[in-house]
């Protein structure tokens, strides 16, 4: 009697069991079919608003090189934190008043000796173009930029709304930038933490390293970016200026600033320096080039690896790759994020992708691949 009581209790709870197989297998495809359109709503919305998170990144980038700089001054000024940042943010106000001053009186001559110089030889270029039938320019190229600006009233107005409307969106994207990073770099951990806290318990720990690893690459890639530049700037400054050439401070800082965008920009920079050095001779041209070839191949084969190699360990073409991604989905912005943006990519990938979730080894992946 017992054992027929027990079979009929095994069977009820089997006929449960398979009862709520269904229901839980609705539940799981409804929980799967919420997460598909919540990632899909996500990713629509970082499309739509991707220009005000690039600079949003960009502010988070200015707050990781105060850090930097905070940083640095630990071993020299016994001071907080806080008092070090302020004294970081002094300093960087006094050095852009100083440029400032220095450069409305000294960098607007220079500019337009430059262009000036830049455009006799377009037009000279255009000339010898011309005569083998060769049109690079259109038919309604004109020497004079001026009356090209303002040939009509029309056109004067829609070229003024331009520049009006540029300078307007640069300011504001400036100051947002400013302004966040300040924010960020005076209070770090809270923001951290209100990220953090989206994640599970058991998982913070783990979130809050990647996060802390994140940072630090970020001010490694930031320092090293400026050391770049400085040094660039400086070599090729002094470089021009001692083989003669016209305008050496603005050349030598635009091959400097060059380097934000790597491979490519150093080729563009060469560009003006040939074309001032074009009307002072073959000689000098040739001078100005291999001069400027020989700085940037150090730099960028010996200095440059050597700065970046602990903070940017993604292969050349993948970094390539993602500056003609981005410079074509987002223009000069998406052009200058791209480096740093790969460099906190790999970050996440391999901690939260690669070790977390696939559960591998990030070594023996690439050793086993090299053999």
């Amino acid at each position: 009697m017992s054992d027929t009581r027990t079979g009929q209790k095994r069977e009820i709870m089997l006929r449960d069991d398979s009862a709520d197989q269904p229901a839980a297998g609705r539940r799981s495809i409804l929980a799967t079919g919420l997460a598909l359109l919540a990632a899909c709503v996500a990713l629509f919305l970082v499309w739509q608003t991707v220009s005000s998170l690039l600079i949003v990144f960009a502010g988070v980038l200015f707050a990781a090189f105060l850090d930097a700089s905070a940083r640095a001054l630990a071993p020299v000024l016994p001071l907080n934190r806080a008092w070090r940042l302020t004294l970081v943010l002094l300093l960087l106000s006094a050095l852009s008043g100083f440029g400032l001053v220095w450069g409305v009186r000294k960098l607007p001559e220079q500019t337009r000796l430059l262009l000036k110089v830049m455009d006799t030889q377009v037009d000279i270029l255009q000339g010898h173009l011309m005569s083998y039938g060769v049109d690079l320019l259109g038919p309604e190229w004109g020497r004079d930029f001026a009356q090209w600006l303002f040939s009509d009233q029309g056109r004067f107005l829609i070229h003024a709304q331009i520049l009006l409307g540029g300078a307007s969106s640069l300011l504001a994207g400036a100051l947002v930038i400013l302004f966040l990073g300040i924010l960020f770099a005076f209070d770090p951990t809270s923001h951290r933490e209100s990220l953090v806290m989206l994640v599970k318990q058991s998982y913070r720990a783990r979130t809050r390293a990647i996060m802390d690893e994140m940072g630090n690459v970020m001010r490694l890639w930031l320092v090293g970016q400026w050391i770049r530049i400085i040094l660039m700037t400086l070599c090729v400054w002094v470089a021009l200026y001692l083989i003669g050439l016209p305008g050496p401070f603005v050349l030598g800082l635009q091959a400097g600033l060059s380097n934000l965008i790597p491979y490519l920009g150093p080729i563009l920079a060469a560009i003006p320096i040939a074309l001032v050095a074009m009307p002072l001779g073959p000689s000098l041209l040739i001078w100005a080039i291999v001069v400027y070839t020989i700085i940037q191949s150090i730099e960028g084969y010996v200095i440059g690896p050597l700065i970046q190699r602990r903070a940017v360990e993604t292969p050349p073409a993948w970094t390539l790759v993602a500056i003609v991604l981005l410079g074509a989905l987002f223009g000069v912005m998406g052009i200058a994020m791209a480096m740093p943006l790969v460099a906190i990519g790999r970050v996440a990938i391999i901690r939260f992708y690669v070790e977390d979730y696939l559960g591998g080894d990030l070594k023996q992946t690439f050793n086993n691949g090299r053999s």
